[in-house]
């Protein structure tokens, strides 16, 4: 898969500044959030930009909570966040659409010799009473913790999971699915979490409660650290032609393909 443009151009911002979100359609769809998301949505703005001649797809990623944001200001056309809104965004006008679902996987350094823990074990572990990986299996080195910064949506839905919300002892809160990755598997005492779709052989992902993390036991349910991956949109704006047409064409069945192929989970059939 190509790569696309991280950051929206200068030109673009200029368009979206002079236009506004959704208000004129340019032939651009503009989207801003989840770095969880990168390789889904990605994936899905490389086809259809392969399928509409003309057409611009870009990607800003920025993590949910400053996509959110982008929406209800207006920055962008479609906001992307890996977890559900809370009352106080609807409240703002923001409505969420659930795109697809993804694990969040549990990820250690390949040296490491633990294969499995327990979800009360792992929420032990990040509120610091487990500290060492000697007391559950491993070898004798002091835990690192390993997390994501406050507003993340990797963050909130892992934290909801474990019951770790404002408890979490982090050694680092990192920016990026990929920083955390990198974190981890530079580190042979750390731990960390990471979006399914992105996680990489550079680290080991286990398992959880004996369920290990893949795309049948997501949707199954039977693999219980997951969440959503949400579109987010301002209720009381249009979209422009082209954002809507890209938006329809995420959402319909023709796009499960991509989307698992990206390695999430479809929930529209």
């Amino acid at each position: 898969m190509k790569k696309f443009t991280a950051l929206i151009t200068i030109g673009s911002l200029m368009l979206a500044a002079m236009t506004g979100c959704g208000k004129k359609d340019s032939g651009t769809v503009s989207t801003d959030g989840s770095t969880s998301m990168e390789k889904v949505i990605g994936a899905l703005g490389e086809s259809f930009e392969e399928n509409n001649s003309g057409v611009t797809f870009t990607y800003n990623p920025t993590g949910s909570g400053s996509g959110i944001t982008a929406v209800a200001e207006g920055r962008c056309d479609i906001g992307l966040s890996s977890r559900n809104l809370k009352d106080e965004e609807k409240a703002q006008g923001l409505a969420e659409t659930v795109l697809a679902l993804d694990g969040i996987a549990i990820i250690v350094n390949p040296e490491n010799p633990v294969n499995d823990l327990a979800l009360d074990t792992i929420g032990k572990i990040y509120m610091g009473e487990i500290t060492n990986w000697k007391d559950i299996g491993g070898n004798d080195l002091e835990i690192v913790l390993i997390g994501r910064e406050a507003g993340s949506g990797t963050r909130d839905g892992f934290e909801s999971i474990t019951g770790t919300e404002d408890a979490c002892k982090y050694r680092q809160e990192l920016t990026s699915t990929g920083d955390v990755m990198g974190a981890v598997a530079g580190n042979p005492a750390a731990i960390g979490y990471a979006s399914l779709a992105s996680v990489k052989e550079t680290v080991k992902a286990l398992l959880v409660g004996g369920i290990a993390p893949t795309e049948d036991t997501v949707k199954d349910g039977s693999y219980v650290v997951q969440r959503p991956f949400v579109l987010v949109t301002k209720s009381s704006t249009d979209l422009s032609e082209t954002a809507q047409k890209f938006f329809d064409y995420i959402t319909s069945s023709e796009a499960n393909e991509i989307i698992s192929s990206a390695g999430a989970v479809p929930v529209n059939e």
